[in-house]
């Protein structure tokens, strides 16, 4: 049974990391019982492994969960088999679904995460929950082995998810790079998740939370929609 929580992002502005979310992720552990938990930091790039997990450690240490990170076990297989719990930060979703493929874990991260045990992730950890990485926002700095993610959910996801276009810019939008998505995958539903919100998924329930904001969704041929907080999304799933 999936058990999952996917975070848009890690920091809003004048806010410290993981500030928004971090009552949050707290809440979600203690349902969990979450004690332990296998961090994945391979999406950081410009923060070192061990800075980026030395962060984690510190917000998480607050409510109790002792974090270790994958590159510091011996068997990178084996430390997810016998994880409690699975972490996944944000950053380069590009090198860390690389990452995942060159350390040979995707599979065994699926297994255990449909099995039951409780993933979390954030920016790039939601993406790689998806069935691809082919909404993330980032540059394609580093070419993984496929573009196929863990397919935990079968829609996909894009975090950080702006209607904004800005005076003077003359390309594309969020919204016309999600339709030019649709028109090549039109069965594949895209949820844009906006910054501060998450998406808890319990088995086949799944739930927006977080702040008091929209989440849009769009499908080929389909009128786009915002969904507020509360919302019925089950149809995400199906």
């Amino acid at each position: 049974m999936r058990n999952l929580l996917l975070i848009s992002n890690s920091t809003n502005p004048g806010e410290p990391y993981l500030g928004w979310c971090k009552e949050l992720i707290a809440k979600w552990c203690k349902e969990n019982n979450v004690k332990t938990a296998l961090f994945i930091p391979f999406a950081g790039v410009t923060v070192t492994w061990e800075d980026l997990t030395a962060r984690v450690k510190a917000v998480y240490s607050e409510f109790g969960v002792e974090i270790s990170s994958i590159h510091q076990h011996p068997n990178a297989v084996e430390a997810v088999k016998n994880a409690e719990c699975i972490v996944v930060s944000g950053g380069s979703t590009w090198n860390l679904l690389a990452e995942c493929y060159t350390q040979n874990i995707l599979d065994a991260i699926r297994e255990k995460a449909l099995s039951g045990t409780p993933y979390m992730g954030w920016s790039a950890g939601s993406n790689l929950a998806c069935p691809t990485i082919k909404t993330t926002n980032d540059m394609p700095i580093i070419e993984p082995k496929s573009f196929n993610a863990l397919n935990l959910v079968p829609f996909q996801i894009n975090p950080h998810y702006l209607d904004a276009h800005p005076a003077g810019h003359g390309g594309e939008t969020r919204e016309d790079r999600i339709k030019e998505f649709m028109v090549i995958n039109p069965n594949v539903y895209v949820a844009g998740l906006r910054e501060a919100t998450a998406l808890v998924v319990k088995g086949d329930k799944i739930e927006l939370v977080g702040r008091e904001k929209d989440m849009r969704v769009f499908k080929f041929e389909q009128e786009t929609k915002e969904y507020p907080l509360g919302s019925n999304i089950e149809f995400l799933l199906k």
